[in-house]
């Protein structure tokens, strides 16, 4: 049904460009894009599913999928070296330019004034800020904070795990030493924050590490996907809004 959707909805729009984003709008889209006659389709990767762990079965038939997904679309933006290197692109490579997310500098932050009185006045608060799921794997800061009787953290976000996230703190007895905000935009709350914390187990290239160090703050984070390229960056200029729309132009013209 998605599918016909789509090429329902490519057909009465006829754009100029279809640009699609995540594996199974990717997939279907350019499917449909290339039966409805579209002469640019760009698909932008947000990390490869067949780089998580599951079964080597799934991963197999994802991989498949991905490199159809390629084959179909005209151009593939992935976000980092490390989705570039990982890329299903046998025999597509051309295809695939590497275009870093851009942020705009710079970013007026607030005082996170709503974090600091959660908790009490002496407490170092890690801070972790995005969708509540498995892949973004807050449940480790959680099960840290267990075994870590002077850790305080705060999850900003939400998402299909907060049932799970909440019924664990409460099992633990952390009601007071971590606590769910849901969604507040980041700039509100990171100055709020004495450490950031990315545990995340999958990541394309996330704009929030991207804040979190404008902001300044020592950062604990998995390296995964283009975390690395972050925190190993002298300066931010490769992951401007400006550069990255230079990018785009040069490529794209």
């Amino acid at each position: 049904s998605a599918f016909f959707e789509l090429l329902r909805t490519i057909r009465a729009e006829n754009p100029d460009v279809l640009h699609l984003n995540s594996s199974k709008s990717g997939g279907l889209g350019a499917l449909s894009g290339r039966i409805a006659g579209m002469r640019r389709i760009i698909f932008t990767a947000h990390g490869f599913a067949h780089n998580e762990m599951r079964p080597f079965y799934q991963r197999i038939l994802i991989w498949i999928a991905s490199w159809l997904t390629i084959l179909f679309a005209h151009h593939v933006i992935v976000l980092s070296r490390y989705e570039c290197k990982r890329a299903p692109a046998l025999f597509l490579r051309r295809r695939i330019v590497i275009i870093r997310n851009g942020i705009d500098m710079p970013i007026q932050f607030g005082t996170g004034e709503k974090i600091r009185t959660a908790f009490p006045p002496s407490a170092r608060i890690t801070g972790a800020i995005g969708e509540l799921t498995k892949n973004k794997n807050q449940i480790a800061l959680v099960e840290q904070a267990k075994n870590d009787p002077n850790m305080y953290v705060a999850l900003v976000g939400d998402g299909e795990d907060r049932a799970y996230l909440t019924s664990k703190i409460k099992e633990y007895g952390l009601e007071q030493r971590v606590k769910l905000f849901g969604f507040i935009p980041t700039s509100e709350v990171i100055r709020g924050f004495d450490v950031f914390a990315l545990p995340s187990l999958k990541e394309g290239l996330p704009y929030v590490l991207l804040e979190a160090k404008l902001a300044g703050l020592p950062i604990e984070a998995n390296r995964v996907g283009g975390v690395g390229e972050i925190l190993d960056a002298k300066d931010l200029s490769d992951f401007s809004l400006e550069r990255m729309i230079e990018k785009t132009v040069e490529t794209y013209a």
